[in-house]
């Protein structure tokens, strides 16, 4: 049995405890799915976000920290491309632990080069919309038919995994959809891959064809969703409720134009808010998302989900005094920072309140009193609404222009001479 299908039908042991504090409101106590399989391709897919290349060393670095935080899959990138990247893929390949996919086109070249790459996984794909058949391929349906049949077969005849995507699926007519799908499980597909190519899908729609392409294979099932419209995330997260067994990802969302659905944000939802089990250590994506980010050049947006600099960040007093108090007050409660190797942050400025000054004074060593809290208090807030930035040196200044005392047991006397 493959790796790739026996993690599938195996349960890993949960590296963290999983922590619900409550049930009411929209969040459900009985999950639509219970695990959630992670096809990471951040390698291929991602690097081709517009002025992104990873080197050598950066592809082996981050299969490294992919294959350490439990993806399902690594797709390692397109072997055919050059010889570097035939390189890279075959040399992760024999290193990860993990299920690693090569990407070929429907042509003997590519497929023959994903093969001699040594990967567990080959993943073929051919355009099957009209304008993509039409003016990207330059094919007919037919001919789309009998390359992608003639492919998987040879993929299969190797002894890896197959996996085949109709590429474009969501702007394919249902019905040629349906023969391409049948004709590939028809000579051994181990997955179907529902790719929405463009973007265009909206949740509702995406599980109806998930559920559709079910209908017509016994192949598994694994999507890949654009971000064009913002929906990347909740589409991957509908076709798991379709009965999807993988979803298609990227660390930070990278990828083609507007990206892909992102690594951590289907990752937590499914953890979190659905409680299903996905295999991965949680507690390494944000180390995971700085690597990406360094290595691929594309900035994390601060407030980015999850990752962002102010996912756990609060300056809002009303929110720091809840925070401050039980963190599940104007946080998830089912997600914590704990969780994906993050710290949480009171953010002083304009916002802020006596309770968040109170706790940031007290943890740089000050014994404020009430007073104090509050004179600090009030020049913190003069001061971010004036646009400075609030640092560790502007509030040692602030408490030490207001006089507030140390705790005695952090004064640090001079040593007897």
């Amino acid at each position: 049995m493959y790796r790739g299908v026996q993690c599938l039908t195996t349960t890993r042991a949960r590296r963290y405890p999983r922590r619900i504090e409550f049930s009411q409101g929209t969040l459900k106590t009985d999950s639509e799915f219970a695990t959630a399989r992670i096809f990471d391709t951040t390698l291929r897919d991602g690097e081709q976000s517009p002025r992104t290349s990873f080197s050598y060393d950066d592809k082996r670095e981050i299969a490294a920290a992919l294959d350490t935080a439990g993806v399902d899959a690594i797709e390692a990138g397109f072997p055919v491309n050059s010889d570097a990247e035939f390189a890279a893929v075959r040399d992760i390949a024999s290193a990860a632990d993990t299920t690693v996919c090569g990407l070929a086109r429907v042509v003997e070249k590519d497929v023959e080069a994903a093969i001699d790459a040594g990967v567990d996984l080959v993943h073929v794909f051919a355009s099957t919309s009209d304008v993509q058949i039409e003016d990207s391929m330059h094919a007919s349906r037919e001919a789309v038919i009998e390359r992608s049949v003639r492919s998987v077969e040879r993929a299969a005849e190797s002894g890896a995994e197959v996996m085949f995507s109709p590429m474009d699926a969501t702007r394919t007519d249902p019905d040629y959809l349906a023969e391409v799908v049948e004709a590939v499980s028809a000579v051994g597909v181990d997955w179907i891959n529902v790719p929405d190519t463009c973007g265009v899908a909206t949740p509702g729609r995406f599980a109806d064809l998930i559920r559709t392409v079910r209908e017509h294979t016994d192949a598994r099932i694994d999507v890949h969703t654009h971000d064009d419209f913002g929906l990347a995330s909740a589409n991957a997260l509908a076709g798991f409720e379709a009965g999807a067994d993988r979803a298609q990802v990227s660390v930070g969302g990278i990828g083609e134009r507007a990206g892909n659905a992102a690594f951590e944000q289907v990752v937590m939802a499914a953890e979190s808010v659905y409680g299903a089990d996905t295999g991965v250590d949680t507690t390494k994506i944000t180390e995971l998302a700085r690597i990406v980010e360094a290595r691929s050049g594309v900035p994390t947006a601060p407030n980015a989900p999850v990752v962002g600099d102010n996912a756990f960040a609060h300056e809002s007093g009303i929110h720091a005094a809840g925070v401050i108090e039980n963190s599940a007050t104007f946080e998830p409660g089912v997600m914590t920072p704990e969780m994906v190797g993050a710290e949480r942050e009171l953010v002083l400025g304009k916002h802020t309140g006596t309770h968040s000054v109170r706790e940031r004074l007290r943890q740089a060593g000050y014994d404020p009193t009430d007073e104090e809290v509050r004179a600090v208090t009030r020049e913190v807030k003069d001061r971010g609404a004036a646009g400075d930035e609030i640092t560790e040196d502007t509030l040692t200044t602030v408490a030490e222009a207001n006089d507030v005392a140390r705790e005695p047991e952090r004064i640090t006397e001079e040593p007897a001479r």
